[in-house]
């Protein structure tokens, strides 16, 4: 198969997708659609000036990296509109370009969306899949209306192939398609990837979606803490059952998996609008990096990101960083709550469930308290006009 698909507070995003969460947009783009324009990113939700996420250096024009030397190794060149190249471990961004510029994501969409499930899902439940999930178009695994699906099984489809079907069946798995995209924007508040908005956990084309560069390095950096997407995304075959009587095999779409020395895993994308998209992770010598490509040309990516690694590689160390990864916010005070998880197919709310509750608890506390304290006043008020009447009456 080939790999396609397209700052406020949480709860305000969250609250906004689980409102328009509507059908799921199922054709493919249209042919000689303009291109995703560059967008300012907006302030983020804990203040600061727009796109100083990551340090100033960021909002510099054109490539932004600073050699040490007028015969240092230059960076290569990659037909893109937009990249990064960061250490995830240091956080240290050694170049980017237009790291804070917003375009669709298309399939790399696919790699928040596993952030942020993985750790609500339980690997062993399963989700039977709906019209919604076997409607979605191309690429697609084959899920068959109403037949049950292990969730693991729909993480290997959603990071091996792209599977398309399988991202509406992990997002329904929460609860509901709307719970499922209003994780997937909690958990990009929660990294303080400010310049994304998902509206589908599949990526393809959606009014409103969209990332930056600088954006999928941070999930990307996310992604690497997490165990099981490393299993998944470095899983080079598989047999996925379609029903109980007939199973397809996967491949790994992903070829720097098997041709880049230290390749951890990776994820393509590619949409008319998005153009082609790429995120991809290597290590080698005790050095960590992740490179990010949008909006660049088709059948650039697999070169590009394998000459971005290997002068990362090369620089790591050596050069003056052009900015930095910013860090996971804390998880909020309420986030130690725990709540049922809908049917069988949720354990109980872990880490990223905790906080996308919390957010939305936290976002009533004020006006809640403040409805107490009013409800209160009244009551203390007729309560005492009736003591006074009383008190009247007996005399």
């Amino acid at each position: 198969m080939r790999t396609s698909g397209p700052r406020a507070a949480a709860v305000s995003v969250a609250a906004g997708v689980l409102a328009a969460a509507g059908p799921v947009a199922t054709g493919v783009a249209i042919a000689g659609s303009p291109p995703a324009p560059i967008v300012r990113p907006a302030a983020p939700a804990g203040g600061g000036a727009p796109g100083t996420v990551g340090g100033p250096e960021l909002t510099r024009p054109g490539v932004i990296v600073n050699y040490p030397s007028p015969r240092s190794p230059r960076l290569p060149r990659v037909p893109a509109s937009a990249f990064v190249i960061a250490d995830a471990t240091t956080g240290q961004v050694l170049a980017a370009k237009q790291p804070h510029a917003q375009y669709g994501p298309a399939s790399t969409l696919k790699i928040l969306t596993a952030v942020s499930l993985i750790p609500v899902l339980d690997p062993n439940a399963t989700v039977l899949a709906s019209k919604r999930a076997v409607s979605v178009e191309p690429d697609v695994v084959g899920l068959k209306l109403g037949h049950p699906y292990k969730i693991a099984d729909l993480f290997r489809a959603l990071l091996l192939i792209s599977g398309n079907d399988a991202a509406i069946a992990l997002a329904e798995a929460t609860g509901s398609f709307g719970k499922g995209i209003a994780f997937m924007n909690a958990e990009a508040r929660h990294l303080q990837a400010y310049d994304t908005v998902a509206m589908q956990p599949n990526g393809l084309d959606a009014p409103g979606q969209h990332v930056s560069a600088y954006d999928e390095a941070l999930i990307a950096r996310q992604a690497l803490r997490m165990p099981a997407f490393l299993s998944y995304a470095e899983t080079l075959t598989t047999w996925f059952p379609i029903t109980q009587r007939h199973r397809i095999e996967l491949f790994n779409e992903d070829q720097l998996l098997t041709t880049y020395r230290g390749f951890i895993g990776g994820k393509t994308g590619w949409t008319t609008p998005a153009m082609a998209t790429y995120v991809g992770m290597a290590r080698r010598d005790g050095h960590t990096l992740i490179v990010t490509v949008l909006h660049a040309v088709p059948g650039t990516l697999f070169t590009s990101a394998a000459a971005m690694l290997d002068w990362g590689f090369r620089m790591d160390g050596k050069i003056q960083p052009v900015g930095q990864l910013a860090g996971p916010l804390p998880p909020p005070a309420l986030a130690s709550q725990r709540s049922a998880a809908p049917g069988r197919h949720m354990t109980a709310a872990r880490a990223a469930a905790h906080r996308a509750r919390a957010s939305a608890a936290a976002g009533m506390l004020m006006p809640f308290t403040a409805g107490c304290m009013t409800f209160a006043a009244l009551a203390f008020g007729v309560y005492g006009l009736a003591r006074r009447r009383r008190s009247a009456a007996m005399r």
